[in-house]
């Protein structure tokens, strides 16, 4: 009796997700906005300074596949040529979609209409950590709860890949995991879905060139969709989706 009332204190949770206006933290640090026309030739300031190696100069651009959307640049900028934004819409079909050079970016755009039809209105996902640090894994996690209900969407995370439409993919497949990440992908029937979740997925973060991980979700396995962060945040994951699914232009 006491869950029942706090649960009508606590009144409807449920953020509506996408049709209403989505409110996040002022400290969020969502898409990055570059200004070539304020970085100075030959200033590699904010190159030196990104832990990932994700910004190139001459001309300025960056990658939000290796990005962490940590401060670094910014701060070590002092021209304003590199700039966080409260945009949560960070997903892309496409790897060179992730690569900015200036305000605007390619979002991820809608399955064809065969794989619509069939993965539209019930989209069944297995996670697979591959050496992740929990991060990503936990805001997966969090999609299902009151808060963000994915279920609602039709969108459901699965224990079998027997039962799944497609993985998604965390870490930055360590060698202990390339196996299990491989025959996970195989044991989906076709046809079938991958999602690459966090820098580390994409990209293999800040452990990218380390002998002990592949750098990211392997080339023999095609990823179709990408979701930027470190730890993409669950609005942003329910933006992707959606766009994938054809529910978000």
């Amino acid at each position: 009796m006491r869950r029942l009332w706090e649960r009508l204190r606590q009144g409807y949770r449920t953020i509506d997700f996408p049709e209403g206006h989505t409110d996040l933290p002022p400290r969020f640090r969502g898409r990055p906005v570059l200004d070539p026309s304020r970085c100075h030739a030959g200033c590699r300031l904010c190159a030196d300074a990104c832990p990932t190696a994700a910004i190139k100069t001459e001309p300025l651009r960056l990658d939000l596949g290796a990005c962490l959307f940590c401060p670094a640049c910014s701060e070590t900028c002092g021209e304003g040529a590199i700039t966080s934004t409260n945009d949560f819409r960070l997903a892309a079909r496409t790897r060179r979609d992730l690569v900015l050079s200036g305000s605007e970016m390619r979002l991820a755009s809608a399955l064809d209409r065969k794989l619509l039809k069939i993965f539209g209105r019930s989209l069944k996902l297995r996670q697979v950590s591959a050496g992740g640090c929990n991060a990503c894994e936990a805001d997966l996690n969090v999609t299902g709860t009151v808060v963000f209900d994915i279920g609602r969407f039709g969108i459901q995370f699965v224990a079998s890949p027997r039962h799944a439409d497609g993985i998604v993919a965390t870490g930055p497949v360590t060698t202990n995991m390339a196996l299990a990440l491989r025959e996970t992908y195989a044991a989906v029937a076709e046809p079938k879905l991958v999602i690459a979740s966090g820098a580390c997925a994409i990209s293999g973060g800040p452990f990218a060139g380390s002998p002990l991980c592949a750098g990211g979700i392997p080339a023999d396995i095609p990823v179709d969709l990408y979701l930027p962060g470190c730890p993409p945040h669950p609005v942003s994951i329910l933006d992707g989706l959606l766009r994938l699914l054809g529910r978000i232009e």
